[in-house]
């Protein structure tokens, strides 16, 4: 029986796509991996339609190191809206309430970002994509139905205003994997009993990857008419996924081992947390954790495979 030819071309590395507002992350990746005519990609962490901004996208076995990125720390521009609150938390969603009180003054609101600074516990919205019972929340939102969420561990690692407009905010936030940005702005403007909404937002980091080398789209179709070489130079190394991780060089001996699944011990490697793994050749072949016997064990292999 033959086997069925794949579609596509092989392409290995990450892009860094500017994904333009108005659309769906996922419609983003479609475009992209047709433009590259790749055989396989993955993008790191969904956008909402309503956001613009970095979405990593990795080819081939870029897709292998996707999940280190998904639990990346992000950075984010936002503009709240103030004295409304909305169905689901943004401005695509219906106004449900309007708050005819006085805004909060600029002070006020500076004092109440600073609460949030740190670790805490947010509860998911329910326009979110985490499931319940098997349903995605946003699914069962539409419906009308309200279920009681789990609050999860979250971090704020700046909060801080940039500009006071009277009625909305223009802010700057670093945060932890999980964290939904509209549920922070409803939070916040409700310490200090008022409401809010997002009006615009905007991801300026993912992990290891800044703004400062995006292309959106019609960048891409721009260069895309010089041919594929063109685009394939846009790509990033697969281990710059794993910014400044601690690296480990495996000698011929324990490279045999380490690919056949086995711990290894080697001199001079980091104690603790997960490092990028090097063949004798210099070449990216695993991530590895270290055990607490010493010893560096596979965690995801990065060679072999499609």
């Amino acid at each position: 029986m033959s086997r069925r030819r794949e579609k596509g071309r092989p392409v290995n590395g990450i892009l860094l796509l500017d994904k333009s507002t108005g659309e769906s992350s996922n419609a983003a990746l479609q475009s992209v991996k047709r433009l590259f005519d790749a055989r396989k990609a993955g993008h790191t962490g969904s956008l909402d339609p309503l956001a613009s901004g970095l979405l990593p996208i990795c080819f081939g076995k870029a897709t292998k190191v996707s999940g280190f990125l998904l639990d990346a720390n992000k950075h984010y521009w936002v503009r709240a809206k103030l004295g409304a609150k909305t169905a689901t938390g943004d401005a695509e969603g219906e106004i449900t309430v309007r708050d005819g009180k006085p805004l909060p003054d600029e002070a006020t609101l500076r004092s109440a970002a600073e609460n949030f600074m740190g670790d805490q516990l947010q509860t998911p919205p329910m326009y979110s994509a985490v499931k319940h019972k098997g349903k995605r929340l946003y699914e069962l939102a539409r419906q009308g139905v309200e279920v009681e969420r789990e609050a999860r561990p979250i971090r704020i690692d700046e909060f801080k205003l940039l500009a006071f407009n009277g009625d909305s905010v223009d802010m700057e936030v670093r945060c932890t994997k999980g964290t939904y940005i509209r549920t922070l702005v409803e939070d916040w403007a409700e310490s200090v009993d008022s409401y809010a909404y997002v009006d615009g937002l905007r991801r300026l980091a993912v992990g290891p990857f800044g703004s400062e080398n995006m292309l959106n789209f019609e960048q891409l179709q721009k260069i895309a008419e010089q041919g594929t070489e063109a685009l394939d130079a846009l790509l990033l190394k697969i281990d710059s996924a794993l910014g400044d991780w601690p690296s480990v060089s495996l000698d011929p001996d324990s490279a045999f081992y380490f690919g056949r699944g086995q711990a290894v011990q080697v001199p001079q490697a980091p104690t603790s947390g997960l490092v990028r793994i090097y063949d004798p050749n210099e070449r990216l072949i695993a991530v590895g954790e270290v055990l607490d016997d010493g010893r560096i064990a596979p965690k995801r292999m990065l060679v072999g495979g499609k």
